[in-house]
């Protein structure tokens, strides 16, 4: 038996808008479906590679949503961060904490919020990553593989 993680759904308070700032760092929306009056989905991702995350309105849920202590933050790849976060924070997004390098790791990382303020942590790798490390394997990183 084989398994492995892929996708991940969230709930919104405004698909659009957060179809809007998932696209805004290059993301695609390859999917939207009805699924009840009430409820909206769609998938954000690259059809390139790595997985997809899925947006979730429902309509009979009050706003704004209750983040709990459950939900720390979602990652988005990019070969740029410094680019994808330019383009968040003149799109008017927050910021938590612009581009820099990491002392313990290779890479870039940024912090962005949401409109419904879950944290996206925004990674560039700046080596290629060895075969199962934290964080996958090459073919899912931002450079080589």
């Amino acid at each position: 038996m084989t398994s492995w993680f892929r996708q991940f759904c969230i709930h919104v308070s405004d698909i659009d808008a957060t179809i809007a700032f998932y696209e805004t760092l290059g993301l695609e929306c390859t999917s939207r479906t009805k699924i009840t009056d009430e409820i909206d989905e769609a998938v954000l991702e690259n059809p390139e590679r790595g997985g997809w995350i899925q947006l979730a309105q429902n309509t009979t849920i009050p706003t704004p949503i209750d983040m709990g202590t459950a939900m720390w933050k979602l990652y988005v790849y990019t070969d740029d961060c410094q680019g994808v976060y330019d383009r968040a924070m003149a799109a008017g997004y927050r910021s938590v904490t612009p581009p820099s390098t990491s002392d313990r790791w290779p890479v870039t990382l940024a912090f962005i919020e949401d409109p419904d303020g879950y944290q996206v942590e925004l990674v560039q790798r700046d080596e290629v990553p060895a075969d199962r490390n934290a964080g996958g394997t090459p073919r899912d990183q931002s450079i080589g593989g």
